[in-house]
């Protein structure tokens, strides 16, 4: 996840908004959720969350996540023959690198794609509102 990160409370306020009561659980989901610097999957994230509140179960991440998601606090990347994986969407727009020996997401932005696109767009009528672009790659040799 690049630049700054949603805070915990930001995320509280957000659930709190969709009906959510904020539990030791919860709160514990949005640390770690708040203090990611990778696009860690659910199931890693319950394995973080659990070191700090033993009692985090997968369920309550899923629904934690499902809700943080339907609030628009943060996207749900659906990477190619992975599982999701999550990133808080504060963060400036940015594009994706998948290692596709290792796993590893690599974030980038590029100004010359951001142009070729919106270049590409004008010229069939049309003006980018918004896109995701994944590079799936492996190391050189």
């Amino acid at each position: 996840m690049t630049g700054s990160n949603a805070t915990a409370a930001e995320m509280e306020e957000a659930l709190r908004a969709d009906g959510v009561r904020i539990t030791r659980q919860r709160a514990a989901l949005l640390k770690v959720l708040a203090e990611a610097d990778d696009h860690p999957d659910a199931n890693e994230l319950h394995r973080r969350a659990r070191e700090i509140e033993e009692t985090v179960s997968l369920a309550t991440v899923y629904r934690t996540l499902s809700a943080l998601e339907s609030q628009g606090v943060v996207h749900r990347l659906a990477f190619e023959g992975a599982p999701a994986r999550f990133e808080t969407t504060d963060a400036p727009h940015h594009d994706h690198i998948i290692d596709v020996e290792t796993g590893a997401v690599i974030e980038f932005r590029s100004e010359k794609i951001e142009a070729l696109q919106a270049l590409i767009a004008e010229e069939l009528g049309y003006e980018v509102v918004r896109h995701r672009l994944e590079l799936y790659c492996r190391k050189r040799k």
